[in-house]
């Protein structure tokens, strides 16, 4: 299996390397190119969000325990809201007691923190803390239900339903590869310490009388990886949800319906294997000469300071992002009134077929029409100026 992944990618290196390719525009490699033991999987750049592999990625199936994604997103939403905080006391319903498959053994009326929650849900895939958690931040398991809901249509996860806070199997629980890469990426990119929960091995509760193991095993095997969460039931077959960084690159790969844990991870090893062998990221070179204003025409203020917002590093080929190059359009002069965030010019990255990212460049402050009395003072400064 490695001998022939490895094979495929090293022939789709001088394939891509030959063809024009954008920062943004990547035409994704797919199972006619190599396959991986799942039944639906992508591969995406955390950064932007540019999909490298897919198969499969819109059919819909059940994601097992990889909807506590959501769970968690909505939770540290919530602790950067301020509404919650982990030393909270989290109670244990009779509900939450009720959950099967993988748990700690909560019992109703017990007391943990949030904190010692999130670790049992990031580290062993508890059930019964993770409801407990959607009822401590909901109200109830069917309120919080309805916000993973109302979070995944805000997110764009067109295809997902969810029915339970937890991933056990119940009939219209459903996702894609694709809508559960949008939820690990906007959770990665807004929430980096929910590594602080997902990369630790092996931990402790109950004054250390409950051992936590983490269920993902690339945590031992694979260089760089940095999450994010496993699951498993009987109808959504063994799936994960895979961060890793190496070099400034991070990559997300989602497995879904492998046969077995063994296949899973040999499944997302390849994807980011992948990835990382074709695909780089660049360090974004805007010209030292960039201009940081521009003057005005009638303003209230001379000059206007820009904004831009061309990423620090973007997605390139494996081996094309020192050649990268950036262009500034902007005009000569500006002329009031000018609103703030207003488009200025732009900032193409280029390389050597052509454009592949144009980054608009914006009025970092506005800029008022200048009035009768602006003009009597700047004259007035200026006389006192030349006194």
């Amino acid at each position: 299996m490695k001998k022939r992944v490895a094979a495929l990618i090293l022939g789709l290196f001088f394939i891509l390397n030959a063809l024009p390719c954008a920062a943004l525009d990547i035409n994704p490699a797919t199972d006619r190119d190599f396959d991986v033991p799942c039944q639906a999987a992508i591969l995406i750049d955390e950064d932007s969000g540019t999909v490298l592999y897919e198969k499969n990625a819109d059919e819909s199936r059940p994601i097992a325990s990889i909807t506590k994604i959501m769970t968690l997103l909505l939770t540290f939403e919530a602790l950067e809201a301020g509404k919650v905080s982990l030393s909270d006391i989290v109670p244990v319903s009779e509900h939450a007691y009720h959950m099967g498959g993988s748990q700690i053994w909560l019992e109703p009326g017990e007391q943990l923190t949030l904190d010692e929650m999130l670790k049992a849900i990031c580290i062993s895939s508890a059930n019964d803390a993770a409801v407990a958690v959607a009822e401590f931040i909901g109200g109830s398991e069917p309120v919080f239900v309805e916000r993973m809901n109302a979070r995944a249509k805000e997110l764009g996860m067109q295809s997902t339903t969810f029915r339970n806070a937890c991933g056990l199997d119940e009939d219209g629980h459903l996702s894609t590869a694709r809508d559960v890469a949008i939820m690990s990426r906007e959770m990665l990119l807004n929430h980096p310490e929910i590594e602080n929960y997902c990369t630790v091995w092996m931990d402790t509760l109950r004054g250390g009388a409950t051992q936590l193991v983490n269920t993902n095993k690339l945590l031992k095997s694979y260089n760089g990886i940095t999450g994010l969460k496993t699951g498993t039931t009987g109808k959504a077959g063994v799936c994960i949800s895979a961060s890793a960084s190496r070099d400034d690159l991070r990559l997300i790969a989602v497995v879904l319906g492998s046969s077995s844990g063994k296949e899973r991870f040999a499944a997302a090893t390849s994807l980011l294997d992948y990835g990382f062998a074709m695909f780089e990221s660049a360090l974004v070179p805007i010209p030292a000469d960039a201009p940081k204003t521009l003057p005005v025409q009638k303003g209230e203020e001379p000059t206007l300071e820009l904004c831009y917002t061309a990423p620090e590093r973007c997605l390139a080929v494996k081996g094309q992002g020192s050649a990268l190059q950036a262009e500034v359009e902007l005009p000569q002069t500006l002329e009031a009134p000018i609103r703030e965030g207003s488009v200025i010019g732009s900032l193409n990255i280029k390389n050597s077929q052509g454009i592949l990212q144009s980054c608009p460049i914006i009025a970092a402050k506005p800029v008022d029409v200048r009035s009768f009395s602006g003009c009597f003072r700047r004259v007035v400064n200026a006389l006192w100026l030349t006194a």
